[in-house]
């Protein structure tokens, strides 16, 4: 029997799509991948990934597990495979106020998940631009960042329990809800980041926080990255480390937004070089119910702290959001990073992260290389400040692929000068193989090779991504 009959049989013909019923699935975010799959399967539950996986790897056939595809490094290309889409896998099972988790299907997005918790007071506190399209399966198999890392963590400190279905359709259930567990080698831990090379993901159980009764959000101008640092760790200080994001984005970023929207504002109105996006979340009643005069005591306190620095000279200028509309303009302007970034071609763009001090030498270093490099090059940054994470782009003078090669290796180079990671929260995909080969430990290497050929020995699921060849 042909495999697709095969696949029809086992999970029906109605999840079974080829030809011009995949136009969906063929290309992903950024546009550079595009994909001729043999087909895209849509699984209803489990059992039936369980049901595909089996008839793949008994014919041996490529598997590429896909979500919201909104990654940006090509995980989901499948050109020849088998696609297989995890968007009917979207119950929310469950919301458990009192144990404060939620257990959700992969397919759940992001933004779906926000709000089925939120009439109970909560949060799922992993938010970024794409949480509109991006689902849980994604999120869990990149182990995505967003804006909240520095208060809440990595997608890996926000799980609790998952369901995984492993490369010979074995079902893995580590499905508890449980914060401490040291029964043998943290198996969810390995999965989760692994970008569907491992296993697939099909549900979780997820933390989740109290939602904040009230937020003090601002845009402020500081007068460099180290003096912002010095921000951050006095708001921290004295809000209890209640920071929830700390953002950076420099002149050129700023401007990068006026020019693709007619209709923004700039943050000051005198330009600076370096702009910070700070929120601060306050759960304490305390913290949050306004007092006699209708202030609200948390957006008093960083009212209070902004003035006090301006007044020392620590910080060069500073607005505050006054009501929830002045907030999300101030968002809108950093959840716009991609379509900046993505706006001027030909670019290369990375993602790193370094110790919080070494952000501002890096910066330097790469303005350095890169106008020694390519003298026409032109860059473009914006930042996870409070968690070291910054997306680079440079923008070379033409598209040769030794002139980008030598932009990689040059940011590649200056990463390991202050021993930071080339991967900070995208994934490796396929558009970081190269590097991975190039600078992951050695040893880590053949571990992870060593992992994949057993729990994969046919090479079936997401082949060719993440996890590079042996050169042997």
């Amino acid at each position: 029997m042909d495999i697709l009959d095969q696949l029809r049989d086992a999970i029906g013909a109605d999840c079974v799509l080829t030809g011009d019923a995949t136009t969906k699935w063929n290309t992903d975010w950024t546009g550079a991948y595009r994909s001729e799959p043999l087909a895209v399967l849509r699984p209803r539950n489990t059992a039936a990934v369980s049901a595909i996986l089996k008839i793949a790897t008994a014919t041996k056939t490529p598997v590429v597990p896909v979500s919201g595809n909104t990654g940006l490094n090509g995980g989901t290309h499948a050109n020849g495979a088998l696609m297989l889409s995890l968007d009917q896998l979207n119950d929310i099972e469950n919301i458990d106020v009192a144990g404060r988790t939620a257990t959700v299907g992969a397919g759940v997005i992001l933004s779906n998940l926000h709000d089925a918790v939120d009439p109970s007071d909560l949060i799922f506190p992993l938010t970024f631009g794409a949480r509109g399209s991006a689902m849980i399966g994604g999120v869990l198999s990149t182990n995505a960042g967003g804006s909240n890392v520095l208060r809440y963590g990595n997608t890996r400190d926000l799980v609790l329990g998952i369901e995984a279905v492993m490369p010979n359709g074995d079902i893995m259930n580590l499905m508890g809800a449980l914060h401490k567990d040291n029964a043998g080698l943290n198996l969810k831990h390995l999965l989760i980041g692994a970008e569907g090379t491992l296993g697939v993901i099909t549900r979780a159980v997820v933390k989740l926080h109290p939602k904040p009764r009230a937020y003090a959000t601002a845009m402020v101008a500081a007068k460099s990255l180290p003096a912002a640092l010095t921000l951050l760790n006095t708001l921290q200080e004295t809000t209890g480390n209640a920071v929830e994001a700390f953002e950076y984005m420099p002149r050129a970023f700023i401007d990068g937004h006026l020019a693709l929207h007619a209709n923004a504002k700039p943050p000051f109105d005198t330009s600076f070089d370096v702009n910070i996006l700070i929120e601060v979340g306050a759960t304490a009643p305390r913290d949050a119910t306004p007092t006699a005069d209708g202030a609200v005591p948390i957006i008093s306190h960083l009212e209070n702290t902004l003035g006090d620095m301006l007044a020392n000279g620590d910080i060069l200028d500073a607005v505050i959001a006054q009501n929830e509309a002045q907030r999300q303009t101030m968002w809108a302007r950093r959840e716009a990073a991609a379509e900046i970034a993505f706006a001027t071609r030909p670019f290369v763009d990375t993602d790193i992260a370094v110790a919080l001090p070494d952000v501002d030498r890096f910066l330097t270093d790469m303005t350095e290389k890169l106008a020694q490099i390519d003298p026409a090059a032109t860059e473009l940054v914006v930042a996870h400040l409070g968690d070291g994470n910054i997306h680079y782009t440079a923008y070379p003078s033409s598209d040769a692929p030794a002139l980008k090669d030598r932009i990689k290796e040059a940011v590649e180079d200056t990463v390991q000068t202050y021993n930071g990671s080339f991967s900070a929260e995208h994934g490796v995909g396929i558009s970081k193989l190269n590097t991975m080969t190039r600078r992951k430990n050695p040893t880590a290497l053949v571990t992870m090779r060593a992992i994949k050929s057993v729990l994969d020995p046919h090479n079936i699921l997401n082949p060719g991504k993440t996890i590079p060849p042996s050169a042997c």
